[in-house]
């Protein structure tokens, strides 16, 4: 399977994104992020980034570009690129097939608004076959405590995100409803059963606050 997921181990910058930070939007030393950037390219070839909003945007990429795109899912049909999607608790999700592949940012947002089911449309519209998807490592239903009003929003959409903390409170499982609803549109999944607020080699927003970003990579 041509596809990888960083950790925060191996890389140039210091402090709270020590230290492979690939996110240029969390505050590091931009020159430090670049150095990252580049080293990825070392072993990954050319590198698609996109600037993630939560949205479902769906952007194919034919070429690198120095901008990253607004969206939240980039597709490629073309050997040769690879993509990244960035994340530090929310869902690094890889779709794959023979004729393309998509990197995609699901977060509860995510979830509610079916960016992954955007991401298998364009897929399908490409030629895809046999779809087979890759759950990276996120944050777990036991540690991604929420409000009631939260947990109430997405499970009556997604039931099997209920879960509770250690505590007895609300808390969502992400990963639980996102292999269902690529279950139901016939994609073949498997699941890298990774917290990244129980690993201390992962970048966790909840974790941390201020922290940098890992990537989810993927290639034809």
């Amino acid at each position: 399977m041509n596809y990888r997921f960083t950790n925060r181990t191996g890389g140039y910058s210091s402090g709270a994104f020590a230290s492979f930070n690939l996110g240029l939007h969390v505050n590091d030393d931009e020159a430090d992020v670049l150095k990252n950037r580049k080293k990825l390219a070392q072993d990954f070839g050319a590198v698609a980034f996109m600037s993630q909003v939560h949205g479902d945007r769906v952007v194919v990429v034919e070429a690198v570009s120095d901008v990253d795109p607004v969206a939240d899912a980039l597709v490629t049909g073309i050997s040769g690129i690879t993509l990244a999607v960035q994340v530090a608790d929310c869902i690094p999700l890889i779709l794959q097939s023979a004729q393309s592949v998509a990197a995609v940012h699901v977060g509860r947002k995510g979830l509610v608004n079916g960016v992954t089911l955007r991401a298998l449309e364009v897929m399908r519209a490409m030629g895809a076959q046999d779809i087979g998807a890759v759950i990276g490592p996120a944050i777990c239903g036991h540690c991604y405590e929420v409000s009631q009003e939260i947990f109430n929003e997405v499970t009556l959409l997604h039931p099997l995100a209920a879960s509770q903390s250690a505590q007895g409170r609300p808390a969502l499982d992400l990963p639980a409803a996102l292999c269902e609803v690529l279950s139901k549109e016939g994609v073949t999944v498997e699941r890298e059963n990774l917290c990244t607020v129980e690993s201390s080699d992962l970048f966790s927003y909840r974790r941390d606050g201020v922290t940098g970003r890992q990537a989810g990579l993927v290639w034809l």
